[in-house]
């Protein structure tokens, strides 16, 4: 905890610097949600096909869903969407013409989530 997810268009890859993204957010779930450093997990998944409205071209999309163990209230998530949607401004940059359609969510993990490590 927390699971973060991030999905984004395939043309963004040289413009998103994720591991600098990555490192920012995890600072940011630590401060805003009382998360623990070490337990922030992100994944990142390039999805190639994006159709916005009628349009196949000139759009990008990025979005985070971060989920978090239950207890944070609306105000909590909805300060950490705000933070997300900030750094992703630093650091998404879409190729000219292109415009990106950015968006995050802050949900609480299902009571039945389990984890382990080995």
């Amino acid at each position: 905890m927390p699971q973060i997810t991030v999905d984004y268009s395939g043309p963004l890859a040289e413009g998103f610097d994720r591991p600098a993204f990555a490192r920012d957010l995890h600072t940011a779930v630590v401060e805003i949600a009382a998360a623990k450093q070490p337990a922030c997990k992100t994944r990142f998944r390039r999805t190639e096909d994006v159709v916005v409205g009628p349009d196949t071209d000139g759009h990008a999309l990025v979005h985070v869903h971060i989920a978090l163990l239950a207890g944070r209230g609306d105000e909590t998530k909805a300060r950490l969407t705000e933070a997300v949607l900030e750094l992703l401004r630093q650091y998404v940059k879409p190729a000219e013409g292109v415009v990106l359609h950015a968006s995050a969510e802050v949900r609480d993990l299902d009571a039945s989530y389990r984890k382990f490590e080995e």
